[in-house]
């Protein structure tokens, strides 16, 4: 463990898990905060950072699904594990649907509880530990201004940007080299407020090519990978 622990928020009305669940963390070196029910965890995850939302389905007043869809509303992308009794695939698909990361049924064997908790901290600190590329950038021979929206391409056109473009392009310069996937995309660039299609990201891209590249039929920056997500390359 790193010398500052990672920071988790437990949401689970029945005292007894809560309790259990909170001793074998602190266990395991993380810092546990807790929450009973629905609006106290909102109210917590505005106010403070944690590392990981362990998100129980069945909450008194607000049910885990709306909890997980007003965290993701207010574009916070802290991972979320969600945990229910309900075994029926259904359910599973509505939670990630609604913004949630990983999904386990109860009741769950604590060592693959702990082992998922693990990961996800570890994929989320991966993710945050990127270097910003700062307000400006360029790239065979094309620039862009990220603050003012405006970038100036080889033919020396300049090109207002929208705000969604200008996330975007920021998104995947700086995973530069790396295929971003779609789920990344929707969580950074549209905050899970509305769910573009595939075919909306492949537009975006589309106007991409034709801003930047030489040839957009023969791309050598903005690419797309079939079934898996964008990808730009300098």
């Amino acid at each position: 463990m790193p010398d500052q622990k990672p920071s988790i928020l437990i949401v689970e009305d029945e005292e007894s898990l809560q309790g259990a669940l909170k001793l074998n963390l602190e266990l395991e070196g993380y810092e546990v905060s807790c929450a009973s029910n629905g609006l106290t965890a909102i109210m917590k995850v505005e106010e403070e950072y944690f590392d990981l939302i362990l998100l129980d389905v069945m909450l008194p007043e607000i049910d885990g699904f709306d909890v997980c869809e007003s965290i993701r509303l207010k574009n916070i992308d802290t991972p979320i594990l969600m945990l229910s009794a309900r075994t029926g695939s259904a359910d599973r698909v509505t939670g990630l649907k609604r913004g949630a990361d990983d999904y386990l049924t109860k009741p769950f064997n604590l060592e693959e509880l702990l082992l998922r908790i693990e990961k996800l901290i570890e994929k989320n600190q991966k993710l945050q530990d990127k270097s910003s590329i700062g307000q400006q950038y360029s790239f065979g021979g094309n620039s862009i201004d990220f603050r003012a929206q405006i970038a100036i391409n080889t033919r020396g056109e300049s090109i207002q940007l929208s705000k969604k473009e200008t996330m975007l392009l920021k998104l995947m310069i700086e995973y530069r080299n790396e295929v971003v996937s779609r789920e990344k995309i929707l969580q950074a660039v549209w905050g899970y407020q509305v769910f573009p299609t595939t075919r909306t990201i492949d537009n975006f891209i589309l106007n991409f090519r034709k801003y930047f590249e030489v040839d957009p039929r023969d791309p050598i920056h903005f690419h797309s990978v079939r079934g898996v997500g964008y990808k730009f390359s300098e």
